[in-house]
């Protein structure tokens, strides 16, 4: 029975070890996309408020084909190191350039739909692969 519990231990501070390595690695990124925001002069995701006119910059984390009432919808979701949003394309099934990690400046007036902050099809700017 010792011998079940010393061999748990190890892997139990290796688990640590490695979710520290992991979650410090997260938080570099959201520093480095938290300064990506004040030199583009976007404002931080998560002071944005509802029906406000916002400049927002951050990288695509996930990007998914969802009809909405019948008539195709690309989304995308934002994050900026603060908070996330969801951008979401109306009548669109793609855009070029629109990946996963890949960075951008959208502009658009945040509204919220089921608890998420969102903008419809806002004006974009894609960002060039060598600022990444």
């Amino acid at each position: 029975m010792s011998s079940e519990i010393s061999s748990a231990r190890p892997q139990g501070r290796l688990r640590r070890m490695f979710s520290k390595l992991s979650s410090s690695n997260e938080e570099l990124n959201a520093e480095q996309l938290r300064q990506d925001v004040e030199e583009t002069g976007a404002i931080p995701i998560v002071s944005c408020g509802d029906r406000q006119e916002v400049t927002v910059s951050g990288t695509l984390r996930a990007v998914t084909l969802r009809p909405r009432a019948g008539v195709p919808a690309l989304e995308a979701e934002l994050f900026d190191g603060t908070d996330a949003l969801d951008v979401v394309w109306l009548g669109r099934r793609s855009i070029v350039g629109i990946e996963p990690g890949r960075k951008l400046i959208a502009h658009g007036r945040i509204s919220h739909a089921r608890g998420r902050r969102v903008l419809f099809n806002p004006r974009y700017e894609l960002r060039p692969h060598g600022q990444e």
